[in-house]
């Protein structure tokens, strides 16, 4: 199963956005110019193709994620961890990040993601795997979990969270 993961706060090479995401080609043994081409591929699936000669490390917190998508993207994993990826992201932001991980799913790629974000878990989740104390005590389709909790910390998570 090959697998990707990507950081609530994604690390950036000392390059540009495009050698970023050429990054993680070249140490998967891609020759230089199919990973130069799913680099750029890629960078256009996230909207940053316009930005692909930027240095990495002076593109905005929510540009910097979707250069981290891009680059995990380009690799096609089956398999892709995200932490809390539009954690410390304005809405606009989160908004696209949102998208394109919906985009990655849609790909093919399955999506296993953290978050505190019960409107994100809503929206993107197929099914909500809930941690209390450190062990997982329900593991339910979106939609029951939010219509009917099993356990008392869930419930009790649940009406904490709701205004």
């Amino acid at each position: 199963l090959s697998q990707a993961m990507v950081f609530q706060r994604p690390v950036m090479l000392r390059t540009t956005a495009l050698a970023n995401v050429i990054y993680g080609l070249k140490l998967k043994g891609f020759p230089a110019q199919e990973s130069e081409r799913r680099a750029r591929q890629a960078l256009a699936r996230v909207g940053l193709e316009a930005l692909a000669k930027r240095p990495a490390r002076l593109l905005s917190g929510g540009e910097q994620q979707r250069v981290a998508l891009a680059r995990v993207w380009a690799l096609e994993p089956e398999l892709l961890i995200l932490d809390e990826p539009t954690a410390s992201l304005d809405p606009a932001s989160s908004r696209e990040v949102e998208r394109i991980i919906q985009d990655i799913a849609a790909a093919g790629t399955r999506i296993l993601m953290t978050t505190h974000n019960l409107g994100q878990a809503r929206r993107l989740a197929e099914e909500i795997v809930f941690i209390d104390g450190g062990r997982i005590t329900e593991q339910t389709p979106v939609a029951e979990f939010f219509q009917s909790p099993r356990t008392e910390a869930a419930k009790r998570f649940l009406e904490e969270e709701t205004p």
